[in-house]
């Protein structure tokens, strides 16, 4: 039986309106009535959150707020697997959205529509395995008719939609140090530390579990633990999605596949049966760049330099440091 009461008060907590707290409590209920009356009786797991989804998404109610809901709802039942399961809809929905946008204030509507014309953006509610055929149509498209190098410089500018308010402590943090090295170590300190008090917690690192073979690995790999700047350039490597599977894994294709962060391409390099163009990657490199512009206050040029979608193990990027703060280190 679903503890209302206890998950009001959790929502509550989380300081959520009442508006809210009503709202996503009605959610959670509905999620419980399903498993009762349509599943009999069944319990919350990855598949049967997914199967409410297809329900919500059939009834034209697959919207932000009621997939939020369900991802708190696990969260209260410290559930990861409902958790994560509708985590992964909602991370980067908004990515195609915003391309649209960016596309038509960069080139103009009528590209815009010419370009997705008869592609009809997907809903919240897609299944992962049927988005990376989209995003391949699309960018396929959009490089015929305005080339690699414009599209390559419109994803470089990120498809996320995160205020640049997020970053401001880490603007903060780097101003009271005296050189980006220092900022970087102390970044690198605080990112084991989190690891592993969300290790010692036995709560997520957004997706994925903390061991302590993924924060040992973390701790022999300083791209990835903090950045690395050689020569006015600073050198970032991600941390692999699924870092376990990742570091587990022997099979090349496979390795790649729980490397991958992106929602759009995951599940194109499992199946091969979509090819995303590897330009698409060029968003990954808008979000690397983020937070270090809002650090600077500048825009700044980057490059990617290796990505699981092109072939490699790892998404490596290189991002060109202001000229002040490349030459600390001369």
């Amino acid at each position: 039986m679903m503890d209302i009461e206890g998950f009001r008060s959790f929502l509550t907590a989380r300081g959520l309106p009442e508006e809210k707290v009503d709202a996503f409590g009605s959610v959670a209920g509905r999620y419980e009535a399903f498993l009762k009356d349509v599943l009999g009786g069944a319990s919350p797991t990855a598949e049967t959150v997914t199967r409410f989804v297809r329900l919500l998404t059939r009834q034209g109610e697959d919207t932000h707020d009621n997939f939020r809901a369900l991802a708190l709802y696990g969260r209260f039942l410290k559930n990861n697997d409902v958790y994560v399961t509708i985590l992964q809809f909602l991370d980067g929905a908004e990515a195609l959205e915003s391309l649209h946008e960016k596309v038509g204030r960069a080139f103009g509507e009528a590209r815009r529509d010419e370009v997705f014309r008869g592609l009809k953006l997907p809903r919240l509610g897609t299944p992962c395995t049927e988005r990376p055929a989209f995003a391949q149509a699309f960018i396929e498209r959009l490089e015929s008719r305005v080339g690699a190098a414009r599209v390559r410089r419109l994803l470089s500018g990120g498809l996320r939609r995160i205020p640049d308010d997020v970053y401001f402590s880490a603007r903060l943090r780097y101003l009271e140090c005296k050189s980006i090295e220092e900022y970087l170590d102390r970044k690198g300190a605080e990112f084991v530390a989190e690891l592993e008090r969300i290790r010692d917690a036995g709560d997520l690192y957004f997706n994925q579990p903390m061991t302590d073979d993924v924060i040992d690995f973390v701790r022999a790999n300083p791209e990835t633990r903090q950045g690395v700047v050689k020569d006015g350039v600073l050198y970032e490597t991600k941390i692999p999605y699924m870092a376990k599977e990742y570091l587990a894994e022997k099979d090349p294709r496979m390795k790649r596949y729980y490397y991958c962060h992106c929602p759009w391409v995951r599940e194109s390099i499992r199946t091969g049966e979509a090819q995303v163009p590897p330009v698409f990657c060029h968003c990954s490199l808008g979000f690397t760049k983020q937070p270090w512009q809002v650090i600077f206050g500048r825009e700044l040029e980057g490059e990617v330099l290796e990505t699981v979608l092109s072939g490699g193990l790892v998404c490596r990027f290189a991002v060109k440091l202001p000229q002040a703060v490349a030459s600390q280190g001369a």
